[in-house]
């Protein structure tokens, strides 16, 4: 890789990692990613706006190898993909000083022990002249770090949006050239990092809304020429729209839970209702949660293990209630041999879900007519709630 034009004075530094296939140990990266770093060179200063995850510090150093002067670097968040790489940078440019604000400075010198006379810390709102380029920060807490800044260069319109708006993919250009297949891997990413955060994110996208943007730059992924459909689309995600869909995270051993889901998932069907099912024995985790995004009911379906449920429906369970979906409504169904709590273990790893209970269906052993019949009410009862909201 090397430096890449945006406008002038401005250039990506970063790297793309085209062959990363997971992120913190959970997160799968289909697509690899890229950690996207930015040199602003003004008349009088020099701005490096983040770093790259320490992997990858050879291409970030190489990038700036021909850069003979850095006065300030950007930290726009602690997290290690975007700061890892900061001691190479301040080592290399002994006079350059990081600029962050106060609870991102904390982080850093917890995470990367950084010695505090390196760092300064600015204000939200606050500007910084780098001569005819003037850098505005913008705090942007919880997205999805309590230290989140993004910046905004005000004489060529771009925002730089840190996570938000951003995806895991690898690029070989600077910007978007698929939108269909860069909203997809958006809207994976806004499901696996951001929608815990949907509320705060809102409030941000209505402050970002007074500023003059024409380009945003975020920290992964390629970036957008035209930030409308984006944005559009980060507004519709944090809205409390959803849509006619139900999804049925699932484990079957003996094929009597997977029975059930089957009656269920063509009961719906019948009734007009978009169906998601996932086996999770083998579902994408990303799949599922780019689900659960605008999903208005989830419905876990279980059988029951040593007289609990499903080390991988708990694990869903805990996975959703932690995502915190705007789900309307939930229930449980599943089957068991002698007995157990299946049921109340997942109702206690939902806790945090605000959505309506719908009940549980439980079947002993195979599921017989009247048992089939219970599960086309659930279906019933699901598409009666569904009109009641004005899901359609």
């Amino acid at each position: 890789m090397e430096p890449r034009k945006i406008t002038e004075g401005v250039f990506w530094v970063g790297a793309v990692d085209w062959d990363r296939r997971l992120f913190d140990s959970l997160i799968p990266l289909p697509d690899g990613t890229s950690y996207n770093a930015y040199l602003i060179k003004g008349t009088g200063k020099t701005a490096l706006l983040d770093t790259v995850d320490p992997a990858m510090t050879g291409v970030l150093m190489a990038n700036l190898a021909g850069v003979e002067k850095i006065d300030y670097v950007v930290v726009h968040h602690a997290e290690q993909d975007h700061s890892g790489s900061l001691p190479a940078v301040l080592e290399k440019y002994p006079l350059a000083k990081a600029v962050c604000n106060a609870k991102c400075k904390d982080f850093l010198m917890d995470l990367l022990h950084l010695p505090e006379d390196r760092i300064v810390t600015v204000a939200d709102g606050e500007l910084l002249d780098l001569g005819g380029k003037t850098l505005e920060f913008i705090f942007t807490p919880w997205v999805h770090w309590p230290e989140t800044t993004s910046t905004f260069l005000r004489e060529d319109g771009i925002l730089f949006s840190c996570d938000l708006f951003g995806s895991h993919l690898s690029f070989p250009g600077l910007y978007v050239d698929d939108e269909q297949k860069v909203c997809e891997a958006s809207k994976r990413y806004f499901a696996e990092v951001m929608m815990p955060f949907r509320p705060t994110i809102k409030k941000h996208l209505e402050r970002l809304s007074g500023f003059a943007i024409k380009t945003i730059a975020p920290s992964h992924g390629p970036l957008y020429k035209d930030p409308s459909c984006i944005m559009d689309s980060h507004r519709y995600w944090v809205s409390d729209k959803v849509s006619n869909t139900v999804i049925i995270p699932f484990a079957t051993m003996h094929g009597s839970t997977e029975m059930m889901v089957e009656r269920l998932a063509g009961s719906l069907y019948r009734r007009g209702i978009k169906v998601e099912r996932f086996n999770l024995a083998n579902a994408d985790t990303g799949r599922l949660t780019m689900a659960l995004v605008d999903a208005a009911t989830v419905v876990f379906a279980s059988p029951t293990v040593l007289g609990g449920a499903h080390p991988l429906v708990i694990s869903a369970a805990f996975l959703i209630n932690a995502l915190r979906p705007k789900l309307r409504y939930s229930a449980i169904i599943g089957s068991l041999g002698w007995g157990g709590k299946m049921a109340e273990q997942v109702s206690a790893n939902i806790g945090g879900l605000k959505a309506e209970s719908l009940g549980t269906i439980l079947v002993k052993g195979r599921p017989r007519q009247d048992d089939l019949a219970k599960i086309d009410s659930l279906a019933e009862l699901i598409e009666a709630k569904h009109k009641e909201s004005g899901i359609h």
